[in-house]
Formats: structure tokens, C-alpha cells, sequence
């Protein structure tokens, strides 16, 4: 798997755009765990907090359901910081990946605002984002519906486990390139609760900051969706 140029990330940001309408987006971000089989004299690695035995495939998709980055560690080259579309005489803005609130907020990692009593602006912003990082479990959700590998234990060792998963991310690359975007792969692609019980704090101002820029960028009146009201309603 070819690590992303600034091009490409630049292509996904507008794609991301296109069909999320969430801006100087390069990425949704989550982690699937790959079940396997116990195995001999294991003791408690590789066993997670759900009870059973498994490896922690953490992946960054773009808006097309491919892998862009797997596994933990990777670089990320992210674009220098660029005003948001329409917003020609603003500030420019770091390009993000969104994640969930599992994720600590970040300058470039965006996550949605905790709690249930937030004003309507918050809100919105959360829909906005989950709507973007929803590609993340459609991407996850195609792989695992494709090879299925993942619907069970992988009876191997881990580390034979880690290149069966990665190969895995690789073909499904392969077979999104070769067969294109079909509607049915949203199908079973659920709009998840955006309204968030949980938050990690200590977060940086600078994170902060940007975070409220877009929310400010995405509630203003060039870039409110006519449906949103009544998603938030």
C-alpha cells in the first residue's frame, strides 16, 4: 500500500467535499478488531477489553471506502493549511482526519464536541462530521463482507494473522479500483447516534480553535445543508 502523496490527499480532500460536504477532510479514522483464535501460552495478549483475542487494525479511508493507512505509526504528509471552499477571505485551515470520541482532539485530528447539551451550532457540526467519518464503518464493513475471514476467529498465529489482514487491505484496494462506486456498498452503512456521551479533555487551544472554526464555517449561511435542521431537530 503506497503511502499517500500530497496530491493525492489533496484529490481525497475534495472528494471528501464533494459527496460528505465536510472541508479539508483527508481521512476518517477507527479501529476493528480482527478476532483470532486463543493462542498457546498467549496469557493475556492480545485479549481486549470485549473478552476475547484479537489484533487492532487502526485504518484511514478516503471517501471512495479504500484504505489510504493501516496499522499504528504511519506518517502522515498532510497539505499546508488552506482556506475552507467558499471561504476565499478566511483564515486558512489545517486539512483534518475525523475520528470518533474514542480519539483525543487534535489540530489535525478532528472529533465531535461531548455531551448532550450542546446549542444547536455543535450540533450540526457533530451530523456534519459523523457524516464524513461514517466512511470509515462502510469501508470496514465491505472488507469484512468481501473476506469473510473477518465474520470468525482467524485460526493463525498473530503475526500471520497481521499479513492476512494486510493483505486483505490491499485486494480490497485493488477490487474498489477495478470495480468502481455501487450503491449497495451503503447499504448496510448505518447513520450512527451523533449526539456523543463521552469526551477526552485536555485538548490544546490551537485544537480548540480550529475545531470552532469549522464550526463556525459550517453554520454559516453559504454552507448550511437544506436538511440539517431536521436531522438535529
Amino acid at each position: 500500500m503506497s503511502v499517500p502523496t500530497t496530491e493525492d490527499w489533496l484529490q481525497i480532500s475534495k472528494s471528501f467535499y464533494e459527496k460528505t460536504q465536510f472541508p479539508n477532510c483527508v481521512g476518517a479514522v477507527d479501529g476493528k478488531h480482527v478476532r483470532l483464535e486463543c493462542t498457546k501460552n498467549s496469557g493475556s495478549q492480545y485479549f481486549n477489553y470485549k473478552h476475547f483475542y484479537s489484533l487492532i487494525l487502526l485504518a484511514i479511508c478516503d471517501a471512495d471506502y479504500c484504505f489510504r493507512i493501516i496499522d499504528v505509526g504511519s506518517y502522515v504528509n498532510f497539505p499546508p493549511d488552506n482556506v475552507l471552499p467558499g471561504d476565499e477571505k478566511g483564515i486558512p485551515q489545517p486539512y483534518v482526519i475525523v475520528g470518533d470520541e474514542a480519539f483525543a482532539l487534535n489540530k489535525h485530528l478532528l472529533r465531535p464536541f461531548p455531551g448532550k447539551s450542546l446549542n444547536d451550532q455543535r450540533r450540526t457540526f457533530n451530523y456534519r462530521l459523523s457524516r464524513a467519518r461514517q466512511n470509515i464503518e462502510c469501508t470496514f464493513g465491505i472488507l469484512s463482507n468481501k473476506w469473510r475471514i473477518f465474520h470468525t476467529s482467524i485460526l493463525a498465529s498473530p503475526d500471520f494473522a497481521v499479513k492476512i489482514t494486510k493483505a486483505a487491505c490491499v485486494l480490497h484496494n485493488f477490487l474498489r479500483h477495478r470495480d468502481g462506486f455501487s450503491a449497495e456498498d451503503t447499504f448496510n452503512c448505518k447513520m450512527e447516534d451523533y449526539t456523543i456521551k463521552k469526551g477526552i479533555g485536555n485538548a490544546s487551544l490551537e485544537a480548540k480553535e480550529v475545531r470552532e472554526y469549522f464550526v463556525n464555517y459550517i453554520n454559516s449561511p453559504g454552507n448550511i445543508l437544506s436538511w440539517q435542521n431536521k436531522v438535529i431537530g
